[in-house]
């Protein structure tokens, strides 16, 4: 009995803290007031860069076995999953920029952006398409299990990297601290994944 309670008590401070981390960012740039007489396609892709760092948090916890009462076929499996919530949710962020200030977007994507976290973002992103193209056409590459990891880790630190660095040099609708915080630990659980793997 003992032992199950402590079970459940660290199933439930693992969740209940990655609830925390992730939800709190979302509610803060909820309320900020630099959405005040934002376009709404503004408003959507900013959102959907805030969920996007929340659901990077989530994928090495869940390819590590980080996430208490998943099996690991079913955590492997919601890793393919959130890797597909994660695409949707960049293609809605640069959509929604694109529709709110094409001309930024534009200067963002030929890297001649004088902001210097667009080019974080733009690198990031593509890290991420061609790692979710090489998840969909493995089979096809005929990639072999060792190559498969190596070159999905190594784009994995690229959007990692790339994604933080991003989030933490824009003064926009999301908190500091939280956001802070929150890309503090996607960094810590990749990098305790990564160290778990075996190449």
């Amino acid at each position: 009995m003992l032992a199950k309670g402590k079970v459940r008590g660290r199933r439930a401070l693992v969740w209940g803290t990655l609830a925390t981390v992730i939800g709190v960012p979302i509610c803060f740039a909820a309320v900020s007031p630099l959405l005040a007489w934002r376009d709404p396609f503004y408003i959507a892709a900013g959102f959907a860069g805030v969920i996007s760092l929340g659901l990077l948090l989530l994928q090495p916890m869940l390819i590590g076995g980080d996430v208490p009462g998943l099996p690991v076929h079913f955590a492997r499996r919601a890793h393919r999953w959130v890797a597909g919530l994660l695409v949707i949710a960049v293609v809605v962020h640069v959509a929604g920029l694109w529709i709110a200030n094409p001309p930024d977007v534009i200067d963002a994507l030929l890297f001649v952006s004088p902001t210097p976290f667009s080019n974080w973002g733009v690198i990031a992103m593509w890290a991420l398409f061609v790692s979710a193209l090489l998840a969909m056409f493995r089979r096809r590459l005929l990639l072999r299990p060792r190559n498969w990891v190596i070159a999905h880790s190594l784009l994995a630190i690229v959007i990692v990297i790339g994604t933080v660095v991003h989030a933490i040099l824009i003064e926009g609708t999301m908190e500091f601290i939280s956001k802070a915080v929150l890309c503090v630990l996607v960094l810590a659980a990749t990098m305790k994944t990564m160290f778990g793997l075996r190449f």
